[in-house]
Formats: C-alpha cells, sequence, structure tokens
C-alpha cells in the first residue's frame, strides 16, 4: 500500500513557524549551509504566510511566502526534506501558495534562487521553478557576490 501523501496546512502560529522552518532548514545543508542566513530565514519565518507539508505531525517541507510590492508576492523560502523529494511535496506547497497569492488579490509571483549552471544543487532548484511555470526575469550578479550570482523568477498569476 503507497504511504499517503503529506497533507498541506496553512501555520497561524509563528513560534510553530519558526520550529518547523528550523527543523527542515537545519536538514538541508546542501541548499541553507550559512548559519547566518538560515538564521535569518527562521527569524522571518514568523512574520509570513506560511505552509506546511506535514506526514502525520512531523513537518517534511514549507513554503514561507513574503510580500515584495503591492502586486507581488516573493517565495521567501522553500524546503522539503530530502528523504521526500521528487514526491511532488514542493508542487503541492506551491499550489497552496499560489493559490493564497491569488486569493489575497496578488498578480505576481517572484523567486530568488542562484543562477543555473552554478552547482548541481541549485540547478535542480532552478529546473523545479521552471517546470512551475516561472520565467526568468533578471540576474543580480553582486546581490548574494559573485559565486553566487542571484536568478529572479517571475509568474503571473
Amino acid at each position: 500500500m503507497p504511504t499517503p501523501a503529506p497533507r498541506i496546512r496553512f501555520i497561524d502560529d509563528p513560534e510553530e513557524r519558526q520550529r518547523m522552518v528550523r527543523a527542515v532548514l537545519t536538514a538541508l545543508p546542501e541548499w541553507f549551509g550559512i548559519p547566518e542566513a538560515t538564521e535569518t530565514y527562521i527569524r522571518e519565518s514568523a512574520g509570513q504566510a506560511c505552509f506546511a507539508a506535514l506526514r502525520g505531525m512531523e513537518p517534511v517541507g514549507f513554503l514561507c511566502l513574503k510580500e515584495t510590492g503591492r502586486a507581488t508576492m516573493e517565495l521567501a523560502v522553500l524546503g522539503v526534506l530530502k528523504p521526500y523529494h521528487r514526491q511532488g511535496i514542493g508542487t503541492a506547497l506551491f499550489e497552496a501558495a499560489r493559490d493564497f497569492a491569488r486569493a489575497h488579490g496578488y498578480a505576481f509571483l517572484q523567486v530568488k534562487t542562484v543562477q543555473m549552471g552554478r552547482y548541481p544543487a541549485y540547478d535542480a532548484t532552478n529546473r523545479f521553478y521552471q517546470h512551475l511555470g516561472f520565467q526568468e526575469f533578471e540576474v543580480l550578479p553582486e546581490l548574494w557576490g559573485e559565486q553566487n550570482p542571484c536568478q529572479i523568477y517571475v509568474m503571473a498569476l
């Protein structure tokens, strides 16, 4: 019998958001290996719209959104535990976030990641965002330093 898909849930409590984000991000050092940046994601999640993918009571993934303009929300941070990759969890989290942004009157979603061709892990991330329908918008070569040029993707809602 196949394992049931994790359920997606909006997380109301700021402290619960931070616990969930910490639990997932610390298990993903390939993507979130800079302690200061990870702590920023955790701290900022308290004030963001966050969705969790839960298997039982345990988070296996999450996605947080933040407003970046009157018409735009950003996928601020997304993480799915490695054993759950390629099982549709990231897509399910994205769909919940997209529906939330639409329902709250936003016209665009954006996401930032490291430009394609720099690191295999981030190349997979780029392909995931492209698969969801995001389009390349701009590269900011200095935002995160020369080694990590920032690729911005956008999507009209």
